[in-house]
């Protein structure tokens, strides 16, 4: 009687490639790296002041003395860039948003300590209202609510200006108002600022993720919602129309949140644009496998590996991610 094997006569076995760690090393398609991620790190007021984040496992709010310190050790693990994120004391936060562009405000001075210490390291910030505005949201609101597109730009240009003043080497629009990148770009440049580069939150859709990151900035809405301005999450070649603007307004990356829900997108931005893509990892995407993990459902550092390499694969170049440290030592 003949053997299954000799039965089937497989021309192509494919499990030849996955026999040893050697071969499946050899065949990888995809790779992650330290350079890959951007770490995020929330700042408060003080010194030597730490703060969990009930809501984020693992990731706490610090004064900036730590934050320097911790974005030396993500620095020297082989992560190259930080985004800042300021959570600011309720007595600063005003209806317009005024402390956004103070020159000695907390992101401010994080940026210049940050880029004192460790020059080598690309800081990010973030562009946007809404940790300085009393009602919580992005953009400056008229008597009846409405978020107001132009009104905010300016206030957006002048946030920009101060960081790029500082030293900047990111500027990172996260507020979704129409052409902002254009006249943050044009200002940059005319007060001699080229080369503070731009990366636009392009696709930043109306997501249910966000949670844990507005606790960590403590930021609540008083009236409505972002749907106004941030993206449906149902659409697609919205998100396009809206990345293939930004990058004709003078984006230098494009990026898409949340990260591992828009997958397709990702996808078919890499497919449009020749721009670098980033991914951004959000607040809920991250709580919910560190919930997981506490209830022993899931080991939470394989699931972040999983993902990341899920957004890797779908086209991002770089991804904006609270696990960074959990994924480092399984490199």
């Amino acid at each position: 009687m003949m053997s299954v094997s000799s039965r089937l006569r497989l021309p192509i076995r494919l499990r030849r490639n996955r026999q040893s760690v050697a071969l499946r090393s050899l065949v990888r398609e995809t790779e992650l790296t330290p350079s890959d991620f951007i770490a995020p790190l929330f700042l408060i007021e003080g010194e030597n002041q730490r703060q969990p984040i009930a809501s984020m496992p693992g990731i706490d709010r610090l004064s900036i003395d730590l934050a320097v310190k911790q974005a030396a050790r993500l620095h020297e693990r082989g992560i190259q860039a930080v985004a800042l994120f300021p959570y600011v004391e309720r007595f600063l936060r005003t209806p317009g948003g005024e402390e956004a562009w103070n020159p000695n405000g907390l992101t401010a001075r994080a940026i210049r300590e940050i880029k004192q210490t460790i020059p080598s390291l690309c800081i990010i910030a973030d562009i946007a209202l809404d940790p300085f505005t009393s009602h919580g949201h992005d953009g400056l609101a008229d008597s009846d609510g409405t978020i107001m597109n132009d009104e905010t730009i300016d206030c957006l240009i002048r946030m920009a200006l101060s960081y790029a003043e500082n030293g900047v080497d990111l500027v990172a629009p996260s507020d979704m108002m129409d052409g902002r990148v254009r006249a943050i770009r044009n200002v940059l440049d005319e007060e001699g600022h080229e080369r503070v580069g731009i990366l636009a939150y392009s696709v930043k859709y109306a997501s249910s993720l966000y949670g844990p990151f507005r606790d960590a900035l403590g930021s609540r809405l008083e009236f409505g919602d972002k749907k106004t301005y941030q993206m449906d999450p149902a659409n697609v070649r919205e998100a396009l129309l809206e990345a293939a603007l930004d990058e004709e307004e003078g984006a230098d990356m494009l990026m898409v949140k949340p990260a591992s829900l828009y997958l397709d997108v990702i996808a078919k931005l890499r497919q449009q644009t020749n721009r670098p893509i980033a991914a951004y990892h959000v607040s809920g995407e991250y709580a919910m496998a560190m919930a997981a993990h506490q209830m022993g459902w899931l080991d939470a550092s394989k699931v972040f590996y999983e993902t990341l390499l899920g957004i890797k694969r779908a086209g991002a170049d770089m991804i904006l991610t609270y696990a960074a440290e959990h994924v480092l030592g399984m490199m």
